[in-house]
């Protein structure tokens, strides 16, 4: 099963160490390794970001800086887990490394594969 992670810290909170980046370097280079990590990345903060959003068939389109920046998504990765507490595990692993912070975790369909949630309606 593929999942997308979502990681965001405290807009409040400083930067990362450069001995927490060689950290999180270091784990994201084991995870890519192994397969278990698809991609990831990091995001440019707001103040760059654009809006695009769809109204009754009215695209428009928004570039940033945004007022409302509270919730804030710093990195993403793409990962490989054979069920949902793998996935889990492997985002409390990240977490411990990263610091402060909260994230989703959000299974991605896959065409032929199993449905996400056992199939649970919604």
């Amino acid at each position: 099963m593929k999942f997308l992670m979502t990681f965001a810290s405290n807009p409040s909170a400083p930067p990362p160490s450069p001995e927490t980046l060689a950290k999180l370097g270091e784990y994201t280079q084991r995870m890519l390794a192994s397969g278990t990590v698809l991609l990831t990345g990091g995001l440019v903060r707001p103040s760059h970001g654009i809006q695009i959003k769809n109204e009754g068939g009215k695209v428009t389109v928004t570039d940033g800086p945004f007022t409302e920046s509270k919730e804030l998504i710093d990195g993403f990765a793409v990962v490989n887990a054979n069920s949902k507490e793998e996935a889990i595990a492997l985002s409390s692993e990240f977490m411990q490394i990263a610091g402060d912070g909260h994230g989703e975790i959000l299974q991605m369909f896959e065409p032929g594969g199993p449905p996400p949630d056992g199939g649970a309606k919604r």
